[in-house]
């Protein structure tokens, strides 16, 4: 049977992990690739604002929700926060005095600003179709574990931290959606969801490619060499937008719901681990 809300089981708890990302001033910590570190630190500097729109997106419809929703409804702003807070730390060891970062989060920070501008429903939606792209890449990262082969553990180990919390929230907000649209017939639903993951996939994929490009350029690589660098390992080899498509078009079929795929047994290694460390401290 379609699951049309999160499995009763599935808590959403803030893990407060400080995570000691030193390693990342090395410009290219990606396992030496300057092409892969340039678009996973295009992707890091979308994070910080991305997850704060994401945050108050469901924050405003905190009012129609109540019980356990309510109780993931908090669960997600907090792991929200934390991820913002870490990538924040994260994008501020990459080398700004060789790497454009500051022109990165400025047209960064236009996007977003043109996001919020558009009324809470539309952010809503837009948090929606982002999150989940972002599930369905920490879905890829979870099933081909060769993505940071060779790099730091450190930073391997925060962008698996990412990956499993982004797994184990990928409902939240699209059950507020439902909560919030109770009054729309499924036709209407159903249009603006898949129009803008249409839309949100043409951009988002077009930008942090662009992003990536321009980081690459400081590197050496003309921007039209550095843009074709880049869509390649996005779209083909590792394809890290196109690895995990089966997921990714689910979202297109008539009643969808985002744990309809329960993926839980790949990331529950990854949640008992992290699980144990936030233990760990209280425990002594």
């Amino acid at each position: 049977m379609t699951a049309k809300t999160t499995p009763a089981d599935v808590n959403i708890p803030p893990r407060d992990i400080h995570f000691k990302v030193d390693p990342a001033k090395t410009n290219h910590w990606l396992g030496g690739d300057p092409v892969g570190t340039a678009v996973f630190n295009a992707l890091s500097l979308t994070f910080p604002d991305g997850e704060r729109m994401f945050m108050d997106a469901v924050r405003h419809y905190r009012d129609k929700v109540d019980g356990k929703l309510a109780q993931d409804v908090r669960g997600f702003i907090a792991q929200e926060a934390i991820h913002s807070r870490e990538h924040h730390s994260l994008n501020q060891l990459i080398d700004r005095e060789k790497y454009p970062v500051a022109e990165v989060e400025a047209a960064i920070k236009e996007r977003i600003t043109f996001a919020r501008s558009r009324g809470p429903m539309r952010m809503l939606i837009s948090t929606i179709a982002l999150e989940h792209f972002t599930a369905m890449m920490a879905d890829a990262h979870a099933r081909h574990r060769d993505l940071f082969e060779n790099t730091d553990p450190a930073i391997e180990r925060m962008w698996r931290w990412h990956a499993m919390e982004e797994t184990e929230h990928k409902a939240v907000a699209y059950d507020v959606f439902l909560r919030a649209t109770e009054q729309w017939s499924p036709l209407q639903r159903y249009f603006r969801r898949t129009l803008a993951m249409a839309l949100i996939t043409f951009f988002f994929t077009k930008h942090v490619s662009q992003f990536a490009a321009r980081l690459l350029t400081a590197d050496g690589y003309s921007y039209e060499d550095a843009l074709k660098a880049v869509k390649n390992y996005v779209w083909r080899t590792p394809g890290l937008f196109s690895r995990n498509a089966k997921t990714y078009f689910a979202w297109f079929r008539p009643g969808f719901h985002p744990w309809d795929e329960d993926n839980r047994a790949l990331v529950a290694e990854w949640k008992a681990e992290f699980d144990a460390d936030v233990a760990a401290p209280a425990a002594a």
